[in-house]
C-alpha cells in the first residue's frame, strides 16, 4: 500500500530497515485511518492508544486553559503525532489532537508496538531512535520560545514552513509561536510589504535597464 510505504520511508531515515522485514513484522499491525476536517483523533480524559504516522493532510494538537486552545504541535505529511505522555504512561491524556483538513495516518496500537518490540530488537533500536528524535526536536522548540523574541520566532517558522502560512488558521499558528494574534497580523503585513517592495524594485530595475538599453541603441 502507498500509505504503509512513506511510512517505510520515514522509519529508514533512522536506521535501514529491509522491506521483508517491515512487510512480515511491521506492516500487518499498521491501520490507515482516514479523519474528516475537525475530526479528533483522540481527546482528554482518553488513553492514547495510537501512534500515528501523517500520510496526508495537517493536525494539530492542543489543550484547553479556559476558554483558550493552547497549541504544542501543527504537524503535516511525514510526521509523527500522538500524545506521547499518555501514550507511554497508559495514563488519561489531556490534550486534544483534531485534523485541521481531511487527513490520512498509518497508526499502530502500544499493544502491537509492544509486540513488534518484543520480537525484534531492530525495531525496539529503531523506536528508541525516533523517541530520542521526537524529545530532541520538543527541546529545541522549548529553546527557541525561550530565546527567541516574537519576532524571530516568526521569521524562522514562515522561512521553514512557507505552506503552513496558507494551510493553518492564523489564529491556531499565533497560539502555537505564543504570539499575540495582533502581533501576528502585524509581522504578516510587515512580510506581505516587503514582498511587494522587492517585486516593485526588481520591476523598477528591469524597466531602468531596459530604458537605458533603448536609449544607448538611439
Amino acid at each position: 500500500m502507498e500509505e504503509t510505504k512513506s511510512f517505510l520511508l520515514f522509519l529508514n531515515k533512522f536506521a535501514p530497515i529491509s522491506t521483508a522485514d517491515f512487510q512480515n513484522i511491521l506492516e500487518p499491525l499498521l491501520v490507515i485511518r482516514h479523519f474528516n476536517k475537525k475530526e479528533l483523533l483522540s481527546k482528554p480524559g482518553e488513553i492514547e492508544n495510537y501512534l500515528n504516522f501523517i500520510v496526508k493532510g495537517l493536525v494539530r494538537k492542543y489543550y484547553q486553559k479556559g476558554k483558550e486552545e493552547i497549541h504544542t504541535q501543527i504537524s503535516y505529511e511525514g510526521h509523527v503525532m500522538l500524545s506521547e505522555e499518555s501514550f507511554y504512561s497508559r495514563q488519561p491524556s489531556e490534550y486534544y489532537i483534531e485534523a485541521i483538513e481531511p487527513t490520512t495516518v498509518v497508526s499502530i496500537s502500544f499493544d502491537d508496538l509492544e509486540s513488534v518490540y518484543s520480537k525484534s530488537r531492530q525495531f525496539e533500536h529503531l523506536g528508541r531512535l525516533i523517541i530520542i528524535h521526537t524529545f530532541l526536536l520538543k527541546d529545541k522548540w522549548q529553546l527557541q520560545m525561550v530565546k527567541m523574541t516574537p519576532r524571530e520566532r516568526f521569521i524562522n517558522f514562515v522561512q521553514k514552513n512557507p505552506e503552513l502560512m496558507q494551510r493553518v488558521p492564523q489564529k491556531y499558528l499565533a497560539s502555537y509561536l505564543n504570539i499575540k494574534p495582533e502581533t501576528f497580523s502585524r509581522f504578516k503585513h510587515l512580510i506581505r510589504t516587503s514582498k511587494k517592495s522587492v517585486i516593485n524594485l526588481s520591476q523598477r530595475n528591469i524597466k531602468d535597464h531596459h530604458d537605458q538599453e533603448t536609449a544607448n541603441k538611439s
